[in-house]
């Protein structure tokens, strides 16, 4: 499978609600990063979708690295 678009190199925090659902987009190509706007049409790519446990904020992956899914979990610093 073909590697995602670095998107950035830090993280986004955004609130999540709990108990609503949201799209990460895992391609990179996203002009609305962190989320999905259909940009990976054709990439082979499709979203991410994850339900808030409560509500927080979360600090969402850009760099698309992460072995922590949508959540940061510091691989940009390796980029």
């Amino acid at each position: 499978m073909e590697k995602p678009t670095v998107a950035g190199k830090s993280p986004i925090g955004v609130e999540l609600e709990a108990g609503k659902k949201y799209a990460w987009c895992s391609c990179g190509l996203s002009v609305n990063q962190p989320f999905c706007d259909g940009g990976h049409k054709g990439s082979g790519f499709s979203p991410t979708i994850i339900e808030a446990e409560e509500t927080k904020i979360a600090y969402l992956c850009t760099c698309k690295q992460s072995a922590n899914g949508v959540y940061c979990d510091g691989s940009h610093n390796k980029l």
